[in-house]
């Protein structure tokens, strides 16, 4: 690698970790700011308060990642065009394809690591900074009564309640029913269903079951039954940050049990999931705009390649935020929800580096 590469990749990689190191003291204080109340009121143990930020460092650097390598690219390419080091790169018989070569190395460098990061650490440090807000700051707010709920546990079970207390372990109207094929063999109903955890059992209350056999019905009924039922009463509703506390595998294993039992929820995991994917790419593109934006020496020096860079990045970040909240809640499709602000910015890249090659 010649003296140019190193020089810009050097530069590259030193600004962005100067961004990280700047940006995420700061939001760790304006976060503990806001919580030392609560961290006081609730005495929190001084080492779970460590270890939840941590995790914050980890989980705030993920969610922020593609901003860090924006900022760092038009900061750093603005000072070498002010400098007219980059007039002197050029003049020196250096093609533009030539001198973006050191960028596009340092932005994979820089997508392998985001890689890693949202696929092995950033879900365990989620779990961790979620876990400590729902077990310090929100407690009973973790998850909330749900009504209505179906699941299919697999091809021949089925399960529906209509009012589930996750707090409380119980649901109503609950019915449990088992299918050979298209065939009903057995149903299962009561109108209160308890999770014993102590004992690992269900309490039914006005427990009703109806076997189906060749030529006739067999019903057994019970004021109330303690059983064993083939389900975890927390498979009713898991959490609303289940999906982002999972490595790859683990997710791509957990949409495809929710997508047979019919999840509700299943397009807010579809998200995440094309998330892990979608951020570490977005580091060539935005690299590739913060260069076209920032290469070409302004009459207004660095603040105006700052003000146009930072309203590029602000309106990658709307599109992203918009449409992923639009695929969540609605049948918005999460592929392009989640893909499409990385397809317009990529040709928008193309046409900012071509007129800034010229």
């Amino acid at each position: 690698m010649k003296i140019l590469d190193w020089y810009i990749l050097k530069r590259y990689l030193g600004t962005f970790f100067m961004m990280i190191l700047l940006f995420i003291p700061i939001g760790i204080i304006v976060d503990l700011s806001e919580k030392i109340d609560n961290i006081l009121e609730h005495k929190v143990p001084f080492a779970a308060v460590v270890g939840y930020y941590m995790d914050f460092t980890v989980y705030f650097a993920n969610l922020l990642f593609p901003l860090f390598v924006f900022l760092s690219v038009i900061w750093f390419t603005s000072k070498l065009a002010n400098k007219t080091e980059i007039i002197a790169f050029l003049s020196s018989g250096v093609s533009f394809w030539r001198f973006l070569r050191p960028y596009m190395i340092g932005a994979i460098l820089i997508c392998v690591g985001a890689l890693a990061m949202g696929l092995f650490l950033a879900p365990k440090a989620s779990q961790g900074f979620n876990e400590f807000k729902y077990s310090y700051l929100k407690k009973h707010q973790k998850v909330q009564d749900t009504r209505n709920v179906y699941r299919q546990l697999n091809d021949s079970i089925f399960l529906y309640a209509n009012d589930f207390k996750p707090l409380k372990k119980s649901a109503t109207n609950f019915t449990l029913e088992y299918f050979n094929g298209n065939t009903l063999v057995t149903k299962i109903s009561a109108k209160k269903i308890t999770f014993i955890e102590k004992d690992s059992i269900y309490e039914l209350r006005d427990f009703v079951q109806r076997s189906v056999l060749e030529n006739k019905d067999i019903i057994e009924t019970a004021r109330e039954k303690d059983t064993i039922l083939p389900f975890n009463i927390d498979e009713f509703t898991p959490v609303s940050y289940v999906a982002e506390t999972l490595d790859y595998a683990q997710l791509n294993t957990f949409i495809e049990k929710e997508t047979k039992r019919g999840s509700s929820d299943i397009n807010r995991y579809k998200v995440v999931a094309y998330k892990r994917w979608s951020i570490p790419i977005s580091a060539f593109i935005l690299t590739i705009i913060g260069v076209a934006v920032s290469s070409i020496k302004r009459r207004g020096g660095m603040g105006i390649n700052l003000a146009i860079g930072i309203s590029l990045a602000f309106i990658f970040i709307f599109f992203d935020k918009v449409l992923g909240t639009m695929a969540k809640q609605s049948d918005f499709p999460p592929l392009i929800a989640v893909w499409f602000p990385n397809i317009a910015f990529g040709i928008l890249a193309i046409y900012l580096l071509y007129n800034a090659k010229r």
